[in-house]
């Protein structure tokens, strides 16, 4: 494999060597520039081109072996993985660092002098988005909090404090606790808990799954007049992916019908399809059921990243105090707002929910 020209190492920089290695190589293994199912330089070869220890590749090496970047193959070597892992918006995210390398310029700051500015202010965070601010998750299962409370820790630096939806009605009987700067849920529970947190002035961010941009694309290249069929093991799930399918307007396929995958109903659906789009774990129970000439598509969730960037937004612009501006709605008063403006909550309410629908 060519090494991209653009992977280097500075052993003058306080940036570790592993540390600059690793997180080229994921760029570059995102951004296209290094093949999926393409194979590595031995790790030999790897040091001897950028002039660094061996053994500090073979750990960047395992660093992209447990992050899913990259696969050993026995007798063969190292492959980058055939479905590697992307992280949100990275165009946005290039963007960004662009924009931040060009003012750095302005100033008279190298990239280095940036990436040293940037470590040292690593333990710096705005008190809106500090370890100590929470944010109220709520779902109807505890197998969808975890998840939901696994991505968005992932994403933010902030704490998810995680509650049944059946128990939101109990809290909000009694004074809610101030440390929550917004509320989370998934997008199909939006409405109820909207109307349960009306005037508590905690602001509601719906999150929506959606299928994977590899999913649309496999069912873009299908014949014409295909019928699809969509089933998952939670019922929240398979709205949400059919709703992020449907969306996409592929007029190449026929959207069937979407189910649990489990019970009769499950039968019936396959009996109707071409293609079921299903999770891993749901794949198992329907490859034994399904004739040989029906496809079985993975897709196994991600977020929408939409959402979570507007959470990002709205935690910063509280900068630690309460929400400036609710999302939910507010009772109208008789008149209109003294100061002219629209009433509080309504602009990003809406905002919301069109970040919410796809």
């Amino acid at each position: 494999m060519p090494i991209p020209t653009t992977l280097h190492v500075d052993p003058r920089s306080p940036i570790p060597i592993r540390r600059q290695l690793t997180e080229q190589l994921k760029h570059a293994i995102e951004s296209g520039a290094v093949p999926r199912d393409q194979a590595l330089p031995s790790i030999r070869e790897l040091a001897s081109l950028l002039g660094i220890n061996a053994n500090t590749v073979a750990r960047v090496i395992e660093d992209l072996k447990h992050g899913g970047y990259v696969e050993a193959r026995r007798g063969r070597g190292v492959f980058v993985a055939a479905a590697p892992p992307i992280r949100p918006s990275p165009r946005l995210r290039e963007g960004f660092l662009k924009d931040i390398v060009i003012r750095g310029a302005a100033l008279g700051m190298t990239a280095d002098d940036l990436a040293v500015g940037v470590l040292s202010l690593a333990n710096v965070r705005p008190p809106a988005i500090d370890a100590a601010s929470e944010v109220l998750l709520l779902e109807c299962s505890a197998a969808e909090l975890d998840f939901f409370a696994g991505q968005l820790e992932g994403h933010l630096p902030i704490r998810v404090d995680k509650v049944l939806l059946g128990e939101l009605k109990a809290i909000t009987r009694r004074r809610m606790p101030r440390r929550w700067r917004a509320a989370v849920t998934s997008f199909c529970h939006l409405p109820e808990v909207e109307r349960l947190l009306t005037d508590t002035g905690v602001p509601v961010v719906a999150l929506l799954t959606q299928a994977h941009l590899e999913t649309l694309l496999r069912l873009a290249q299908l014949p014409t007049g295909t019928r699809v069929g969509v089933a998952l093991d939670a019922v929240e799930r398979v709205h949400n992916l059919e709703h992020s399918i449907a969306n996409a307007a592929l007029p190449n396929i026929v959207l069937v019908g979407a189910g649990p995958a489990e019970g009769a109903g499950l039968g019936r659906l396959l009996r109707r399809v071409d293609v079921v789009v299903c999770s891993s774990s749901a794949a198992e129970r329907i490859r034994p059921l399904v004739d040989p000439s029906v496809q079985v598509i993975i897709d196994d969730r991600t977020l929408d990243p939409r959402p979570i960037e507007m959470l990002a937004a709205l935690l910063v612009r509280s900068n630690g105090s309460a929400p400036a501006v609710p999302l939910v709605r507010r009772k109208r008063r008789s008149g209109p707002p003294s100061n002219g403006r629209t009433t509080r909550g309504s602009g990003l309410r809406s905002t919301a929910r069109r970040i919410g629908v796809r």
